[in-house]
């Protein structure tokens, strides 16, 4: 694919190439969606986000935004869902490199990925899938992740904004959920990450 045809097409024409190249599942996820969270976050506080019911918040950027269908945890119930939504820069990738030992050229070197199929860096799968996790934490309550299965659909190129929405698809009793997990990339309007979780959400710590 020529660099012309890549730009034009903004890595959205790819999604069939990159399905049919790169197809595959990670099954319990925990730990490199948690480098992922780590590569996204920010050490500083924001009294605007403040909110006993998500601590994760405290440690939040203005420029993510989420939304969420439930505030109490007790009155989860499938259907209820979170997304979670930020762009993902040249830092968060350069971070995640750093953090993860991913250090793939693909995702670092613009000469080298321009002269690959994509026609230019792309953002690591495993960065794009960590937004599920970010949206984990923002559902009401304590998210302990236990299992997730992920299939990459399609590229996320440096710079573009990025959602993630978990909705719950079923109770499985113990305070245990089942929940479908989808990331968009919002530029291309297009469908990257595919997948399912299962979480327990613990009650949050006593003050």
């Amino acid at each position: 694919m020529s660099h012309q045809n890549a730009g034009e097409n903004g890595f959205g024409a790819l999604a069939n190439a990159w399905s049919t190249a790169t197809r595959s599942v990670l099954r319990s996820a925990t730990a490199a969606n948690r480098a992922a969270v780590a590569a996204m976050g920010s050490t500083e506080s924001s009294d605007d986000y403040s909110d006993a019911s998500v601590p994760s918040l405290e440690f939040a950027d203005p420029d993510w935004t989420f939304e969420r269908s439930v505030e109490d945890p007790t009155a989860l119930a499938p259907g209820d869902n979170v997304t979670f939504e930020k762009e993902l820069s040249d830092e968060d990738v350069r971070a995640f490199a750093e953090i993860s030992g991913d250090t793939n050229r693909l995702h670092l070197d613009e000469e080298f990925a321009a002269d690959t199929r994509f026609g230019g860096r792309i953002v690591h799968g495993t960065l794009v899938s960590g937004l599920i996790s970010a949206a984990l934490a923002r559902l009401p309550g304590l998210t302990i992740y236990l299992s997730q299965d992920l299939e990459f659909a399609g590229p996320v190129g440096i710079g573009d904004r990025v959602s993630a929405r978990v909705e719950i698809v079923e109770d499985l009793g113990n305070a245990q959920y089942r929940l479908e997990t989808v990331v968009r990339d919002e530029n291309n309007d297009t469908t990257v990450v595919d997948g399912e979780a299962v979480v327990l959400i613990d009650d949050l710590p006593e003050a």
